[in-house]
């Protein structure tokens, strides 16, 4: 029982430490954001609007007994194309099931301010409140709070976006093979942008597409059911967190910071890097056919502490490899002149449409995955190896794109501290001299012998309490080892992100120690 008192003293002891460091300002930045995990709505001042299926869009709104009956007019009711003064707006849904006809078609330039937000919200709680889609042009400070959006097609869109809340939600699109549902949830040339505790699913594309967008976090949610990857950050996306999120059910893979973009779809200053200032920690991915994680075209990505099972049947367990970039459409198509004036501002790309072969490799630099656990039970592994690794790219077509050459996808990579249980000792890494398919990972950071040294590669079974539940805590931490994560350095010419490479918790959001193991369920 003493030991028991002991560790509830230094907990408490550490939690008062915590407050008086954040209070008195003696806190890193970094930590003070994960002490309060969440995105802080504040005590905003609010009007509310009481909506239900039952009700009258000639009342006032001002009560259940008084509510409106469409969200189409609670939505008319906030002053468009102005910034919010006085008041916000609250409106609160009554259970039931709400018709296409009674939201808006179009959910457009309506401003809110931290101070006055508009919040719409299931006024009895989750799973009580079903919206048809949602799509959203020029909005800010909009809050969607513990809604259901089941509807079989792209469930919410949000285009030009500033200061979106969406928790708690329920979103649902259609079976990846009924190709009904392209992405379940599309966030493009946004910034401020927060999705906490969410249930997002159905797609033949993406689950989760993020395009150009700056500054959030994902934290949480579970993603799943997608045809190609669960979720990616893409086209210029920029300082996000995703953590503690479940990813499963996807074709492609799991997760990935980067991909492909067509060029005019970006956003100046973020057009060079397809992701920038990527943190994807204290995530479980299962039952992915394709890699578990990805790195496409990054800079500053850092992959740590996660926990992959069940992955890569159909391929390999972890990919880094080139992002690409295209300038999309026919000649003289809608916003294909941005192409060139990316292109003359530094950008990395041209005006040359993708043929499969003629599109811009994007590099990586500084991409560290670390302290990971990536574990394929007997009977189930990777098809072909365990990484793959993109090796230096020289092609003509990379010349007139202002893109580096010779291109890198191993600059500064660096893979250490991670538990790989995958297939036989006769795995290959996937960085083996092949004539035909050169990879990368042949340099002083990264090479096979030092991912040998500094990884337990078929060497260690990871033992968990109950991985075929779920439960995928550590039954035993002996013999596991941990390697202490670099800070970032920045020299790029976007504004800076966090340089920190901080993990204070794990997936429960409990207090992680230094030096402590791998994988997503560490915490004390």
């Amino acid at each position: 029982m003493i030991w028991r008192w002991k560790i509830m003293l230094q907990k408490w002891f550490l939690i008062i430490c915590v407050l008086l460091m954040i209070l008195t300002g003696a806190f890193p930045n970094d930590v003070r954001a994960q002490a309060a995990l969440g995105y802080d709505i504040g005590a905003p001042h609010l009007t509310t609007i009481y909506v239900s299926p039952t009700g009258s869009d000639n009342d006032d709104g001002s009560s259940r007994e008084n509510a409106l009956r469409t969200l189409t007019e609670a939505w008319a009711r906030i002053p468009i194309g102005q910034n919010l003064e006085n008041t916000g707006f609250h409106i609160l849904m009554l259970p039931g099931i709400y018709a296409p006809e009674d939201a808006p078609n179009y959910w457009e330039s309506r401003y809110g301010t931290f101070e006055y937000p508009i919040i719409i919200e299931a006024a009895d709680g989750q799973n009580t409140v079903f919206l048809p889609s949602l799509n959203l042009f020029d909005v800010r400070y909009v809050y969607f709070i513990n809604l259901n959006i089941e509807v079989g097609a792209d469930a919410f869109h949000c285009e030009n976006c500033d200061h979106i809340l969406v928790r708690g939600m329920r979103m649902v699109g259609a079976e990846p093979d009924t190709y009904n549902t392209q992405e379940t949830v599309k966030v493009n040339q946004s910034q401020y942008v927060y999705f906490e505790d969410n249930d997002i699913s159905g797609a033949w594309d993406n689950a989760v597409d993020f395009v150009a967008v700056q500054y959030g976090h994902f934290r949480g949610n579970k993603i799943h059911n997608a045809g190609d990857w669960c979720m990616y950050l893409k086209g210029g996306s920029a300082y996000f967190r995703v953590e503690g999120n479940e990813f499963y059910d996807c074709g492609t893979g799991g997760f990935t910071a980067g991909q492909g973009t067509g060029f005019q779809f970006m956003v100046e200053p973020w057009i060079q890097y397809e992701a920038y200032d990527i943190r994807f920690v204290n995530n479980l991915v299962h039952d992915t056919r394709g890699a578990g994680v990805g790195v496409q075209g990054g800079y500053n990505i850092l992959i740590a502490y996660n926990t992959f099972y069940r992955i890569g049947e159909n391929s390999h367990l972890l990919e880094v490899g080139f992002g690409s970039r295209s300038c999309d459409g026919q000649s003289g198509g809608e916003g294909r002149e941005r192409c060139s004036s990316y292109h003359a501002a530094g950008g990395w790309g041209n005006s040359v449409g993708a043929d499969g072969t003629n599109y811009v490799r994007i590099p990586n630099k500084n991409v560290l995955i670390y302290n990971n656990i990536f574990f394929n039970p007997p009977g189930f592994q990777s098809q072909y190896q365990h990484f793959t690794i993109f090796s230096t790219y020289d092609g003509g077509f990379q010349a007139d794109s202002n893109a580096p050459v010779p291109t890198l996808a191993d600059d500064n990579l660096q893979i250490r501290g991670n538990v790989i249980w995958n297939g036989g000792a006769d795995m290959p890494l996937g960085i083996e001299p092949n004539p035909d398919f050169p990879a990368g990972c042949q340099n002083t950071t990264c090479n096979a012998e030092q991912l040998r040294a500094d990884n337990a590669i078929n060497t260690m079974e990871p033992q968990f309490a109950e991985a075929a539940k779920g439960d995928f805590r550590l039954a035993t931490e002996e013999g596991l080892t941990t390697y202490s994560i670099p800070d970032f350095i920045w020299d790029v010419p976007v504004p800076q992100g966090n340089l920190s490479n901080a993990v204070t918790v794990d997936f429960d959001e409990r207090p992680r120690e230094a030096g402590g193991v791998p994988g997503a369920f560490g915490g004390q």
